[in-house]
């Protein structure tokens, strides 16, 4: 399947600096770029509820900030500091949360599929009903997940467990 001739004009506009097209406008419209918060410091934040895909947390301070039932699939929250940070039944599906220090964060319920978490650390952390199926961890890790692991995620049905490989 090949790309349409509308978005190679949109492609070839944008990277040589041409005007856009007219029906530019409306195409972009449903393609909104993601948002940026690299480097932001997030401090007790709400963003509970909200529609994050493919935002950028990397190295944000989000001590203390709310992502209950975020969608935050696909966002990339590498290196940020997440103390107290509350993701309850967020969805972080391919999510990059890479080199992460977790400490007391709420991570009951959420969806962490296919998200990649190496060289994160765990401590004192809420994994009830959390969805680890394909996440990329390191294997210490797992293994202290796996000592605390329990529950079913409510959106998936998959057991915490499970999705862990605990034996």
């Amino acid at each position: 399947m090949g790309i349409g001739r509308s978005v190679i004009i949109l492609l070839v506009a944008l990277i040589c600096g041409l005007p856009l097209p007219a029906h530019a406008a409306s195409y972009m419209q449903n393609y909104a770029p993601p948002l940026s918060f690299s480097n932001a410091d997030l401090v007790g934040q709400d963003f509970s509820g909200q529609m994050l895909r493919a935002a950028e947390f990397s190295n944000a301070n989000l001590e203390g900030t709310n992502f209950t039932d975020a969608n935050l699939e696909g966002a990339v929250l590498s290196a940020s500091v997440m103390t107290k940070t509350i993701l309850h039944g967020a969805n972080l599906t391919n999510a990059l949360i890479d080199q992460v220090k977790f400490v007391k964060t709420d991570l009951s319920d959420a969806v962490l599929s296919q998200a990649i978490l190496l060289r994160s650390t765990f401590d004192a952390i809420k994994i009830v009903g959390a969805d680890f199926t394909d996440a990329v961890l390191d294997g210490v890790q797992v293994k202290l997940l796996c000592q605390q692991a329990s529950g079913v995620n409510p959106k998936t049905g998959v057991a915490t467990r499970n999705s862990l490989g605990c034996r």
